[in-house]
């Protein structure tokens, strides 16, 4: 047998009892339950937090959504004139896109949107003086701002287009008359007090006019500034798409069907196919000259 092994007949080795419990250690540990302090009482439930200590946390949380909705997806604008009558009523709610601008769309026709003032539309405007319960509401964007200096109005033109009214006619994109009657105030001819045109708005830029033609100081009333009346697409916050109070004016803001009409879009003048055709034609007819200038008669 080895030196140092045990046979299989040896006594258990004998194991120190806690005083008193007749226990070795090992099975004190065995005994112990969950729940259980280590002296043998039980363990009390943790209770749960105050509502009140949750209560700035939630608030907080709150806060931090409604600044990044307003920055970044929808704010809330209200109307303060008539200029987008009947469309819109002088204390409407409207809810403005934020988003699809972040993604590179540019205002379409027909769109109503929000812009800020391209400078010298609204420097004789007069702006309320809001409390601070409205300054709060209006910085988490759960009130329109009253300092903030924007318009409304709807985009007739965009950059390439040429844009026309004379007098006791049409408002015309792209040579193209528009339909208007189901969107300016009943009773206003489309531009009769201030005809304009023919305007090729830039790129970048679009042409705006309200639907309450004769109460509207629109594009029409700015030629004299950098741009004749057209708006920086970049000064556009956004595309209003919905009334949301009050809850009897609710309603879409949807594209007239005029806008979609064939057509409207044609503001380089002739196709491209149609252009690379009409420059082809003269070199193709000179060079048909030279190869059979030289040839006699057989």
């Amino acid at each position: 047998m080895a030196v140092g092994a045990r046979s299989g007949h040896d006594e258990p080795e004998d194991r120190p009892e806690i005083p008193g419990s007749g226990e070795t250690p090992e099975a004190a540990d065995r005994t112990e339950g969950d729940g259980d302090t280590p002296d043998g009482g039980s363990a009390t439930p943790r209770a749960p937090r105050s509502f009140w200590k949750e209560l700035p946390l939630l608030i907080g949380i709150a806060l931090i959504l409604a600044l990044l909705i307003k920055t970044f997806l929808v704010q809330a604008f209200s109307i303060p004139s008539d200029s987008m009558q009947d469309t819109l009523q002088r204390g409407d709610r409207v809810l403005v896109d934020k988003l699809t601008p972040w993604f590179g769309s540019e205002p379409q026709r027909g769109e109503v949107v929000v812009f800020h003032d391209p400078g010298g539309w609204l420097e004789n405007a007069q702006t309320p003086e809001p409390n601070v319960v409205q300054k709060f509401l209006s910085f988490i964007g759960l009130m329109p701002s009253a300092e903030e200096k924007d318009l409304i109005k709807r985009v007739i033109a965009i950059g390439g287009d040429t844009v026309e009214c004379r007098e006791n006619g049409p408002v015309t994109v792209n040579g193209k008359a528009l339909q208007e009657q189901s969107f300016i105030y009943p009773g206003n001819t489309p531009c009769n007090d201030q005809p304009f045109g023919p305007i090729k708005v830039p790129e970048g830029r679009i042409w705006v006019m309200g639907d309450h033609r004769q109460n509207s100081l629109d594009s029409r009333y700015h030629q004299e500034l950098p741009g004749q009346g057209t708006v920086s697409t970049d000064e556009v916050v956004g595309r209003a798409f919905v009334v949301a109070w009050p809850i009897n004016r609710w309603a879409t803001l949807p594209v007239p069907a005029t806008f979609d009409q064939p057509g409207i879009n044609a503001a380089m003048g002739m196709a491209p196919g149609a252009l690379g055709v009409a420059g082809a034609l003269p070199l193709v007819m000179w060079r048909r000259r030279r190869l059979t200038g030289g040839r006699t008669a057989g």
